[in-house]
């Protein structure tokens, strides 16, 4: 099962294991998404991360499928709030938690039961760069990368000895639509015409979210397909890793971390936008 489907790193993900043979359930929010994709010839349950009835309905629907059977689920829905901390108001942070974080765990919870059953399963959650590594301008998705590398963590301790594989994929820069996807979110909730950051806003921010996607070359940019090659390892390795690097970026960012002071990297890394 996968979650985010309609487009970018889940749509990839989504044609490329059903080209290897496995059984796919690709999950869209919208339902208009879902009509594409059975048009397609995938079967697509309408999951929505921030709504629990969804959650609750995709479950029982995929299990009736499969007579209580899910080798996988690949949790990788997910959006951005971009705009400075302070900018930020506490509605903001609990609609991105409740999709990035609340639902993912809800999600999983609800598929691990079935999996204990069985006796086996891979549970493989999509983090990012920015889950490890803050960038200025991301808060909210930092922080809910940040709690998704914490809880995932944890259950991949407490899930040992039950034959269920706990892994997270963290890509640097991939071609999707996350930042065009932003931009009704930032116009949503920050006031940037009231922050003390309003010239960064003017001048960098607001016409990036405005530019479409994939019209300006992104340095070190790798296309989704990069992402299901660390997913099929995942699911299909003997011995799956607890973590997967996506993008030189990722795999830079992860060594000078381990190797230089905070604020050194804070410094190095502080000015990107």
């Amino acid at each position: 099962m996968i979650t985010g489907c309609s487009s970018g790193i889940g749509y990839d993900a989504a044609v490329t294991l059903r080209d290897r043979g496995w059984h796919v359930f690709a999950s869209c929010r919208n339902q208009q998404d879902c009509v594409r994709l059975e048009n397609e010839g995938f079967e697509s349950p309408q999951l929505d991360y921030a709504d629990e009835e969804s959650i609750s309905s995709t479950v029982e629907q995929v299990m009736k499928r499969t007579s209580g059977r899910l080798g996988a689920v690949f949790n990788n829905g997910a959006f951005a709030v971009p705009g400075a901390v302070e900018d930020v108001p506490r509605a903001a942070l609990r609609d991105i938690y409740e999709t990035n974080f609340f639902g993912y765990h809800d999600l999983t919870t609800q598929l691990i039961p079935h999996m204990r059953k069985q006796g086996s399963g891979r549970i493989i959650n999509c983090s990012s760069i920015l889950g490890f590594l803050a960038l200025p301008w991301r808060g909210p998705y930092n922080s809910t990368k940040f709690a998704l590398e914490g809880l995932t963590e944890t259950m991949r301790m407490e899930l040992r000895g039950s034959g269920i594989h706990v892994s997270l994929i963290e890509p640097g820069p991939i071609n999707t639509k996350i930042r065009v996807n932003s931009r009704p979110h930032f116009e949503k909730w920050i006031d940037w015409k009231s922050s003390p950051h309003r010239a960064y806003y003017e001048k960098a921010l607001i016409p990036s979210l405005k530019k479409p996607q994939g019209s300006s070359k992104v340095a070190f940019e790798l296309s989704p397909r990069a992402v299901s090659r660390k997913l099929i390892h995942a699911l299909e390795s003997p011995r799956p890793k607890a973590r997967y690097f996506v993008t030189t970026p990722t795999y830079a960012a992860a060594i000078l971390k381990r190797i230089l002071p905070v604020a050194t990297v804070n410094n190095l890394f502080g000015s990107l936008q």
